[in-house]
């Protein structure tokens, strides 16, 4: 479903779940990214109307995700502060192609792939922290971040035929799995 081809390594959640502060502010961050990612992708594409309805929508929905982390954060009494973000996405934007359609293509497939580890990993928060709230919280995001990773595949359509897309995607996640597996230091969402 979430065409990840590789699970999150069990050393990520052990470093998160030591970290929580760190994690639920880079949280915040990457809500923040894929509203600005989802806004950007609405204004190179407006002529397509599907594309420009469902970003609108992702849009929305990641900036009230945003804003619900940003209240956890403060109910918490953590300081909001920028933080030094991982290479995940500066790496697997690297990967885009530069010429249309494949740019549209690989844009919605990046985005895909964030989205679907992103999911991928508020399952594990959910089923294995320790801290309930948070496990709730994350849990409660779950199913709104497979919808977005399935919602970029599809929209990946509009700009070459199924097929093509499904080899790309392939293409990608095979690189987002060498990301993953690599890792870094940080507690990060995407690290």
């Amino acid at each position: 479903m979430l065409n990840l081809h590789t699970p999150t390594p069990d050393h990520w959640f052990d470093k998160v779940k030591s970290n929580l502060e760190e994690l639920l502010l880079d949280h915040a961050h990457c809500e923040k990214k894929a509203a600005g990612v989802a806004m950007n992708l609405l204004f190179a594409y407006v002529e397509h109307p599907d594309l420009a309805r469902a970003m609108t929508g992702i849009v929305r929905e990641e900036l009230e995700h945003f804003e619900m982390v940003m209240d956890r954060i403060q109910k918490r009494g953590w300081s909001w502060r920028k933080l030094r973000p991982s290479r995940y996405g500066e790496r697997l934007h690297a990967l885009i192609r530069r010429e249309e359609p494949g740019r549209a293509v690989d844009r919605m497939l990046v985005a895909a792939l964030i989205e679907a580890r992103s999911c991928e990993r508020f399952g594990m928060l959910r089923d294995r922290l320790e801290d309930r709230d948070l496990a709730d919280f994350f849990g409660s995001l779950y199913e709104s971040e497979a919808r977005h990773h399935g919602s970029y595949v599809h929209l990946a359509q509009l700009f070459a035929p199924r097929e093509e897309v499904r080899a790309r995607l392939a293409e990608l996640a095979e690189a987002e799995s060498a990301i993953i597996l690599e890792g870094e230091p940080m507690a990060r969402m995407h690290a």
